[in-house]
């Protein structure tokens, strides 16, 4: 008798020990699952994301401490799977803030140059803009003093011409002293001539 009594006491035992120990393996899931959804929200790069998912995940590891042992194993893959599905989705979400992140920068960095290449147009503009003023005015400047030159020479034509025109009546006026003064000559040759040959024959009479 007590023989037996002793052998169920050992079963008893160990019963209760595998119960004591699946247990602790229930209890080391759920703690393994839990810490990993801590690391994730209190990960500064992922925490923010997957706010849903993380919900969800927590919800699941409560069912799976819940469990009963028939639909722990079930519990456990649909935990394990939302634990990953949250960090998963935390990633992709981080890495599409990145990505847009650099889009903006990217954006921003064509702005820039485009901003660059509009005032280096613009100042490339308003150094031509003042070449052809430039250009503009050394042409009035040349074309002012071609006119004064004209008109210089127009005017020293002109003053020429007169010149030409007073010395023209200078030597009119000389030439007809010239020519009075050769009919003066004649004449006055002719009166001594009539002068002698009357003088002549009156002494002869």
């Amino acid at each position: 008798m007590k023989s037996l009594t002793f052998r169920l006491s050992t079963v008893l035992v160990a019963l209760a020990a595998a119960g004591a120990a699946h247990a602790s393996k229930e209890d080391m899931d759920v703690a393994r699952l839990n810490s990993s959804l801590s690391q994730l929200s209190s990960d500064p790069a992922l925490g923010m994301y997957a706010q849903a998912e993380q919900a969800r995940a927590h919800d699941a590891v409560n069912q799976l401490a819940q469990a009963r042992s028939r639909d722990r194993t079930h519990a456990l893959y649909i935990a394990e799977r939302r634990v990953d599905l949250a960090r998963a989705t935390a990633q992709l979400q981080d890495a599409q803030q990145q990505i847009a992140k650099l889009d903006r920068e990217h954006d921003q960095i064509q702005l820039d140059g485009s901003r660059r290449e509009t005032e280096m147009a613009r100042r490339e503009l308003e150094r031509q803009r003042m070449q052809y003023q430039a250009a503009q005015e050394e042409s009035a400047r040349q074309m002012a003093a071609g006119a004064e030159a004209t008109a210089q020479a127009q005017a020293q034509a002109e003053q020429a011409k007169k010149l030409a025109a007073a010395q023209a009546k200078v030597a009119n006026a000389a030439k007809k002293q010239a020519d009075l003064a050769a009919q003066a000559a004649r004449a006055m040759r002719q009166q001594m001539q009539g002068d002698s040959s009357s003088s002549s024959k009156d002494q002869g009479k």
